[in-house]
């Protein structure tokens, strides 16, 4: 068994959408985007759906993940934000990897890592 797709509220469905595909490398699947909802598939098979909301408010906590191999790519992927526009903090080292949070369109939060 394994986890199939991950179901997100978000408050810009096309904005979030390219966010993903430009720099996560995600692809549109199944139905076509628009303004109500998307579903995008990663290199394993792995479905994230994007819904709109009104209000995406999440836990404190709650994010979504992209596991890194190597520590460079996780500053090659800041770097890229950062000249896209996005604000996301510093990379740093924390628990054995290197990582960085930030709020991408339509109010999720998204962490990229890689362990050292």
């Amino acid at each position: 068994m394994h986890l199939n797709h991950v179901n997100l509220g978000v408050t810009e469905v096309p904005a979030t959408v390219l966010m993903f595909e430009t720099y996560f490398g995600l692809r549109r699947t199944g139905m076509p985007v628009n303004d109500k909802m998307a579903f995008l598939t990663d290199d394993g098979g792995g479905i994230l759906s994007l819904f709109r909301v009104k209000d995406a408010t999440y836990p404190k906590i709650f994010h979504i993940g992209f596991i890194q191999e190597r520590v460079e790519q996780v500053h090659a992927i800041h770097a890229q934000l950062t000249d896209g526009g996005f604000a996301p903090e510093a990379p740093r080292e924390e628990h054995g990897r290197v990582t960085f949070y930030f709020q991408a369109p339509g109010g999720v939060t998204v962490e990229v890592n890689a362990f050292l």
